[in-house]
């Protein structure tokens, strides 16, 4: 294969503060590269280099000639007043050339991008998202580079973004920590990390390849630590003893035992695991009841977001909020704590509710203020627990370095900004926590972190994420809002991620079903208006199994979605990993079989 970009010993620092050093790859034709490391390890940076928005401090960068590269950031900007259309059209070289224009259209239908005269601006972040991409695809990338793509997507836009770039023809590079995700769009993953050799680790296989590659290097690492260490010790002793003679052989042991003392050192440095120490404080009182909701309904104008809602939350309780972008998850919880009224039904929250809250879109940060001001805007102490604690000291429990007290949190990574959120969060004292998609851009180690953290705490939680592995491991109850036509507005409760897969995998079939009914129609309508055409025999054959082969595809699917649900499944990753890669096949397959048969409909109207 050819090569498209090839880096040799390159180096990128803010300040004094290196993010990566010593770091050579190749990126070749049709690699899916899946990009993951620690935040604030410089994987957003080096994205930002190999489009060319910024540079390297040291090493060889070079191209392909020619190579084209679309970059789809993790917040993409678009134009004032842009619509869709005018959106794609940016990505080709001439928005007035008819060819453009048709491909812009061509790319519009692909993506159901249907209204090309709605303005990006009205869009969810999901649909955004969709645009920002096909603007990218009208560049005819031969390199997609992807920054944290499921950020603020729901779970029928994840999906849709798998399949993209699963079948994918041009190269793709893609920094996320969503390893369901990973698993199913990666053929070899990159780890960005100053503690691995050169500062990467680049594994050719996919995530569970990585795994357990990573797992064995990892317990080598250990085993050559504990021997070299052992070595140390005995040279270090022989050093005490005062050895008489100064001959070569000698000042050669001396030498060596220098050097092992530095190797020791280092893979020590390798071999650290040092996570994130996240600890909410509860509420000195938690009443029996924080909030009731009874009979609850919310519209805005002539739409119904929801009604008849009834829910009780209680400390213990952790309830997870699942839905499509748009279907009003927020608006749910704003009336829920009374920043927002029902136009029926009664709300009851105890004078003793305390909220901490954990925004999605970070806005109470100021990109201006350094880190240690954010947290501590007056004085070098904070308040935890009723203990004073150095702002320093307690930026330690988040894994920021002296160097980054003092930097402006604009400069911070997404995820460490994220941790800074958390650090807010556990300076306040709350009977009930609500975190907005709070696994965006934090890395693995800190998910599993928090998820043991919200697991723990004595108050409520409400979360809204679309990490299924996440959830599973939080969540205590479910609300789920429908996704069909008839059931936008109903909020269905569920005790737990069982009840809600039994729901969700009825979902599937019964939109399966209306799809198959729609086909059947069409294919019998064309039947009896028009006088049917003969088919070749291996046509006709394939003609008589369609119906066969969708039916089993779709139990296939079903059975599957339902396992991918099960709890020992969402608590095993790389089991999980499996289910969800066969899902993604049988939807493919179901896809193929469905675009099959309208072709064969299509030839007998010919």
């Amino acid at each position: 294969m050819a090569i498209l970009i090839n880096a040799s010993g390159i180096r990128k620092a803010f300040a004094s503060r290196p993010l990566f050093e010593g770091v050579t790859f190749t990126i070749e034709e049709g690699e899916r590269i899946g990009l993951i490391g620690p935040n604030g390890a410089g994987k957003s940076t080096l994205l930002r280099i190999l489009a060319s928005q910024t540079t390297v401090d040291e090493g060889i960068l070079s191209f392909q000639r020619g190579l084209k590269i679309g970059f789809l950031e993790q917040v993409p900007t678009f134009s004032a007043n842009a619509t869709i259309q005018s959106t794609i059209l940016e990505g080709t070289h001439d928005p007035d050339d008819w060819e453009c224009i048709a491909k812009t259209d061509e790319i519009m239908s692909k993506l159901s991008l249907n209204d090309p005269l709605v303005l990006v601006h009205d869009l969810s972040g999901g649909w955004k998202k969709r645009v920002a991409l096909a603007r990218e695809l009208a560049r005819s990338p031969d390199l997609l580079l992807l920054d944290e793509p499921t950020n603020h997507l729901d779970m029928a836009s994840i999906l849709w973004l798998e399949n993209q770039l699963a079948e994918a023809a041009y190269a793709t590079l893609t920094i996320t920590h969503d390893r369901v995700f990973l698993q199913r769009i990666a053929n070899r993953i990159w780890e960005l990390d100053r503690r691995n050799p050169n500062g990467l680790l680049a594994i050719k296989g996919d995530y569970v390849h990585y795994l357990e590659t990573k797992e064995q290097l990892m317990a080598a690492q250990e085993r050559r630590e504990v021997v070299l260490k052992n070595t140390l010790r005995r040279e270090t002793e022989w050093l005490r003893q005062g050895a008489k003679a100064r001959t070569t052989k000698q000042q050669a042991r001396i030498q060596r035992a220098q050097d092992l003392k530095g190797e020791v050192g280092e893979l020590t440095y390798r071999n650290q695991v040092r996570t994130a120490r996240i600890d909410f404080q509860g509420s000195e009182k938690n009443p029996k009841k924080l909030i009731e909701a009874r009979k609850i309904s919310k519209t805005y104008g002539n739409r119904s977001i929801f009604s008849d809602v009834e829910l009780m939350i209680t400390p213990g309780s952790r309830t997870g909020i699942l839905g499509k972008n748009g279907c009003g998850k927020s608006t749910l919880i704003r009336v829920l704590v009374g920043t927002e009224e029902p136009d029926q039904g009664t709300v009851l929250r105890s004078d003793q509710l305390s909220v901490a809250y954990f925004e999605q879109n970070r806005e109470s940060l100021n990109p201006l203020t350094t880190v240690s001001k954010t947290l501590c805007p007056q004085g070098d102490y904070v308040d935890y627990r009723g203990n004073r604690i150095h702002i320093r000291s307690y930026l330690d429990r988040f894994l920021f370095t002296q160097g980054q007290m003092d930097m402006a949190v604009g400069k911070l990574s997404g995820g460490e900004q994220s941790r800074i959120l958390i650090a807010q969060l556990m300076l306040k004292q709350a009977n009930l926590l609500i975190l907005d998609e709070p696994t965006n851009d934090l890395d693995m180690a800190t998910l599993n972190v928090l998820e043991e953290c919200l697991v723990e705490f004595s108050g409520a939680v409400l979360l809204v994420t679309h990490d299924r592995y996440f959830l599973g491991q939080v969540a205590t109850q479910i609300l789920a809002f429908g996704d069909t036509n008839q059931e936008k507005n109903k909020i269905t409760a569920f005790a737990s991620m069982e009840q809600w897969e039994d729901w969700y995998s009825q979902q599937v079939m019964s939109s399966s079903n209306s799809l198959k009914a729609n086909a059947k129609n069409t294919l019998s309508n064309n039947s009896v208006s028009s006088k049917k055409k003969r088919l070749g025999f291996k046509d006709q054959r394939e003609m008589d199994t369609m119906e066969e082969q969708i039916h089993q595809a779709e139990k296939d699917l079903t059975e599957a979605t339902a396992e991918s649900m099960k709890s020992e499944n969402l608590s095993n990753p790389i089991r999980l990993m499996e289910i969800t890669q066969k899902m993604n096949q049988l939807q493919t397959q179901i896809d193929h079989l469905y675009l099959r048969w309208s072709e064969l409909e299509s030839m007998l109207k010919e």
